[in-house]
This record gives C-alpha cells, structure tokens and sequence, in this order.
C-alpha cells in the first residue's frame, strides 16, 4: 500500500490537470498514488486518456463539491497520509518528500501546510488564519515567498495544497460535505485542531497554484458561499465568548468593506471590477444568513457533537485561535 494518497477534485477538467499530474511524475518521492475525482459529471478525466499506473478515478454524476470529493478519495484509499490538491496547481519535485518527513517527524502532527505560491514573487498561502468573526483568510496572501520563508507551527493548512494523516481524518471525521466549496478546510482545520491535532507549515513544499480558478476570483457564488460557510464555521466551532461577540465583529467587517469599496480597494471593489453589481453584495450577504438559519438546528446539533469529543477546553481553544488572528480590516482590504 503506498503511503500518500493525493487526492486532486477537478470541474473543469482541463489541460491544467495534466500539468498538475506531469507535475507529481516528478516527485522524488515515489510511495504515493493518485485519486482524481471527476466532478464534471461528463466522465472528463477518462475521455482524456490519461495513462498512469498510479492513477485512479471516481467519477460522479454532479458536481459534489470540494470537501466531499476529498472525502470520497480518502475512503477510497488506505493510505497513511492523504494529501489534497487544486487541479490548477503544480507541485515542485521535493513536495510530497518535505510534507511526509514532517509529517513523520511528531506523530502529533496531523496537518501538514505548504508554501503556495501565484508565482516565485507572490505568495498565495503559508497556512490559514482567523478573524474574530469566522472569516479566513490565507496566511501571507500577496507577500514574498521569503517573509514566509521560516518553518513553524500555524493554525491549519490550505485545502489547495496540503497533507493529512489519515489517523487525524479517521479522528474528526474529514471534511463536511454541506460546505461544498470554500471554508471547508478551515473548518476541519478548527475540528483537528480542538482535538489537540498540530499543523506544521513547510515553506520548502512549493506548490503554484492559478487563484481561485473554480468559481473565479470575485463572483456572486463565490460571495455567497464564502459568507454563509463562515456562519456554518462559526455556529459550529467558535467558542461560546467568541461566537456570542462574532456578530457584533461582522458589522465592524462590514464597515471596513464600504469604507475600501468607496475608494476602490479591498474584496468588495475586487467584486465589482471582476464584473459582479456591488449593489448585489447585501442581497448576498441576507441570503446567507438565510441559509445559515435554515439550517441553524442542524448546525447546532453539530456544535454540540464537536464539543462533545473536544480535547481542549473553550479557553484553551480560545488561546489558540487569538494566536492566529488576523484584524477584520485586513481581511476587508486584501
């Protein structure tokens, strides 16, 4: 049984999957397979006639989001480790070797993070961090590669490029599949981690990754969902202080989103120069808490689960997550 599972979901199913494929012949460490999972529904990756004697498929009917397929390439595979990535993203030689020998390093280790990158001058993520209103954001967003250039602990790792080790996946659950697309790996990353699981941060486990190529860089979907799954991740995992204050920390996120709207800058203006109607954004933003409250009984029966197999307590948890917090207007600005 080789000792990685890569795990690469795929809707568009295009030329970038085979550069993401051609990218992991090249690894110098070989005890891996591969598990393609095909949301096109259309059987995409088969009819590209990919040959590769470590390559698997599964295939679905419909598109059933990121986390679900991350899922069901887990539960395919016995694997140790279970390593994910985006299929526009190509991994550098030494990759999958870096994360598996820090993996193996601490047995307490049970999430590995790499260093992503847009391009060798801009970084894309070194891990996750938090706002006090639930909202992630990638850790080093826009920086240089080398302002992050120092191994060490961090809250969680990106989805996009990541490894897992299966005892930790085995513990919590893996991901929760009414995410569907965003905020899902901060999520399980909260779960590991209240469970008393670390994440190391690899910054020599390259990966390039083309930004948010799934639902594109600023849209409606992408708003949309990005603000109901913070309700989800909040309801779900923050510490009663902290989730009894969050609300009162999005309005203050929701001032700092005009105030850069109105000079053109931040996410919100990111939205409308990509084409999207600004006047849309508090449409979005009441239907995902629509949405949330739909499903509010839900969600706390899940909070109530969570804590029920908590390692830590509200305050430990809370000391963590204040280590790893990011101010409400820099997530509003970047």
């Amino acid at each position: 049984m080789p000792v990685v599972a890569v795990v690469i979901p795929t809707l568009g199913a295009d030329i970038a999957v085979q550069d993401c494929l051609q990218s992991l012949d090249k690894q110098t460490f070989q005890d891996f397979e591969v598990i393609v999972v095909d949301n096109s529904g259309a059987g995409a990756i088969r009819a590209m006639q990919i040959t590769s004697p470590r390559l698997r498929i599964i295939e679905n009917s419909v598109n059933v989001g990121f986390g679900a397929a991350i899922n069901q390439g887990w539960r395919a595979s016995a694997c140790r480790y279970v390593a994910t990535l985006n299929d526009d993203a190509v991994a550098s030689p030494d990759w999958l070797r870096l994360l598996v020998a820090a993996a193996e390093f601490d047995p307490e280790i049970g999430l590995v993070a790499s260093q992503v990158r847009l391009s060798d001058d801009v970084l894309d993520s070194a891990g996750i961090v938090l706002s006090r209103d639930g909202s992630s954001k990638q850790r080093g967003h826009g920086c240089r590669p080398c302002d992050y250039a120092r191994a060490s602990d961090v809250l969680m790792p990106s989805g996009s490029a990541a490894l897992y080790r299966r005892e930790m996946l085995d513990d919590v659950g893996g991901f929760a599949d009414e995410f569907f697309l965003y905020c899902e790996d901060t999520d399980l990353g909260l779960r590991a981690r209240r469970r008393g699981w670390r994440c190391r941060y690899v910054p020599e486990a390259v990966i390039y990754h083309a930004y948010s190529k799934s639902a594109g860089r600023a849209s409606e979907l992408k708003a949309l969902l990005v603000e109901r799954n913070r309700l989800f991740l909040l309801v779900r995992n923050f510490p009663k202080r902290m989730l009894i204050t969050a609300p009162f920390m999005s309005l203050a996120r929701y001032f700092w989103h005009v105030f850069y709207l109105i000079q053109g800058k931040g996410k919100a203006a990111d939205f409308a120069t990509s084409g999207g109607n600004r006047t849309r954004l508090p449409a979005l933003v009441l239907r995902a808490h629509w949405e949330a409250a739909r499903r509010l009984r839900t969600l706390l029966a899940q909070r109530r689960e969570i804590r029920s197999k908590a390692y830590l307590t509200d305050r430990q948890f809370e000391k963590l997550i204040h280590a790893h917090l990011i101010s409400l207007r820099e997530v509003a600005a970047h």
